[in-house]
């Protein structure tokens, strides 16, 4: 009897042990434990670049949110020693960089540099030291990978020196939308030979190994070896591949099993902006959405690591040329909304990263607006019915999908009326970007309606001084919206930044005013 009272003992025992845990299983909801070694973010310094301040700032918000990892895109802002060359006027002094560095390291974020090293590369190839690498003489977004002591030289400096400067465990070569390959001579007569891949696989190779060389390993957008697979397995076994998707169908590229099987680390990729994202609307539901369907898919493809991208700017420019294709001054075709009107893109991200269920956008937007802004059902509503709305660029004088820019104007007015309506009780700053992004957009649709009206078949002389008067309305708002955008922004981005991002944006407003001044 007394063997079976201690049986008994035992078995209530075990079960009192193991309750807790089942109910913690229980109650814990859809919450991870097996969660992306890498949980990172990418910050886009191309064309927006975010003061020192800014970017401390910005990485304890984001340690906050449970990221580990920040992709830096340097580009122009950073400091190279050997190569001041490449610099922009908005480049950090190497004290500012080894600082941030230092306070990620605090946060426990590692910092990963960007150094582009085939395509994306007009900061480098616009100054004449560097022209010889050009793979066009106009297009240069790409470098000549024929051009192979030139290129070991180059990238063996730059990526030396960015390893000075950062302690982390990887360097990203960038490598993606390299879409001359085998355009020069040179290259063709390789393309011939022995393929597209191997073209690209030979020069990858090259800078990878100069990674891995430092310590390092070395991570490359996937895009083009998906595209052209023949040659990769003569890539190291180290390099890491970044399957980038922004809304698309999963595989978009090729097939990332394929390389899975090679041995090859895949990492995944969604975005907060991308095109055709700019200041005057932005695809919050694709964005949403993005993050519903590809997180889950990253997981099921065994994807190690998942980082966020967030870009400034298209990544085409427009350039002033002078004789024998000299590059004069280079300027970014499009720019998006600053990254400082993004936190629930972001803080959606950070909730998809630790629940095993897709996101739910609809419960999640008006729960953020609920906690953060403090905002009742029906303002709830008005902030859901912002983002859902849709955000059609107007092209040739119209939307393809929603009708006549006076219909869209119409629909989207009620939509700016309602979030302009909208009085948060808490974090009134960050909802006045909901609201700036709103009149911005409908500024524009202002400002092409007019231009629509300028460049229909019924234009005539006799219709300038309206047009002309509708423009002068358009001018006049543009100066309480620089203003809005500087007050809203200031301190993010640069004060000069601030004033030429708001050039940029009145520029075709003034063009077209000018053509018109003169029929008058």
């Amino acid at each position: 009897m007394r063997s079976k009272h201690i049986l008994y003992s035992i078995a209530v025992w075990l079960v009192l042990l193991v309750m807790p845990l089942h109910f913690q299983a229980q109650t814990s909801g859809n919450k991870r434990t097996d969660d992306f070694a890498v949980k990172g973010f990418h910050i886009d310094l191309r064309i927006q670049v975010m003061t020192p301040q800014a970017l401390k700032d910005f990485a304890t918000e984001l340690s906050g949110f449970g990221i580990n990892t920040l992709v830096m895109e340097w580009e122009g802002t950073y400091p190279f020693k050997n190569h001041a060359t490449i610099s922009n006027k908005y480049s950090y002094t190497r004290e500012e960089i080894k600082d941030f560095v230092a306070h990620c390291d605090s946060l426990g974020i590692q910092v990963v540099p960007l150094q582009q090293s085939l395509g994306h590369v007009e900061y480098i190839l616009r100054n004449p030291r560097y022209s010889i690498l050009k793979e066009d003489r106009k297009d240069i977004s790409q470098l000549c990978p024929m051009q192979v002591e030139a290129n070991i030289e180059l990238f063996s400096d730059l990526l030396a020196d960015l390893s000075e400067t950062h302690n982390s465990d990887y360097i990203h070569l960038g490598g993606d939308e390299t879409y001359l390959l085998g355009h020069c001579s040179l290259c063709k007569k390789k393309v011939e030979e022995e393929g597209k891949s191997k073209l690209f696989v030979d020069h990858m190779k090259m800078v990878a190994e100069a990674v891995i060389a430092l310590g390092k390993k070395p991570i490359i957008w996937a895009d083009i070896i998906l595209k052209y697979p023949e040659a990769a397995a003569e890539l190291p076994e180290e390099t890491i591949f970044i399957d980038w998707n922004y809304g698309w169908k999963t595989n978009h590229f090729g097939d990332v099993a394929g390389l899975q099987e090679l041995g090859f680390t895949f990492w995944g990729s969604p975005a907060i902006r991308s095109h055709p994202d700019n200041w005057y609307g932005t695809g919050w539901m694709t964005h949403f959405k993005n993050q519903r369907d590809f997180i889950p898919y990253a997981r099921e493809a065994n994807y190690k690591g998942l980082f966020m991208t967030s870009w400034s700017t298209s990544g085409v420019y427009g350039f002033t040329w002078d004789v024998g294709y000299d590059v004069m001054d280079m300027v970014q075709m499009r720019n998006t909304y600053p990254m400082a009107g993004f936190r629930i893109l972001i803080a959606s991200y950070a909730h998809a990263l630790k629940t095993d269920e897709p996101l739910d956008i609809e419960a999640f937007v008006r729960d953020y607006g609920k906690k953060r802004f403090g905002l009742n059902r029906a303002d709830s509503q008005k902030l859901w019915d912002f983002f859902s709305a849709n955000p059609e660029p107007i092209t040739n004088g119209k939307a393809s999908k929603s009708g006549s820019i006076e219909e869209v104007k119409e629909r989207y007015g009620k939509i700016r009326e309602a979030i302009s309506s909208v009085t948060p009780s808490k974090n009134i700053r960050e909802f006045g970007h909901f609201k700036l992004m709103a009149d911005l957009r409908m500024h524009y649709l202002d400002f092409k309606n007019i231009e629509a009206r300028y460049n229909s078949k019924g234009f005539s002389v006799a219709d300038t001084p309206e047009l002309l008067k509708a423009l002068d309305q358009v001018l006049k708002d543009a100066k309480d919206l620089d203003k809005r955008f500087i007050d809203l922004n200031k301190g993010f981005l640069y004060d000069a930044e601030l004033q030429e991002q708001n050039a940029l944006r009145v520029e075709p407003v003034k063009g077209l005013y000018d053509r018109l001044a003169k029929l008058k």
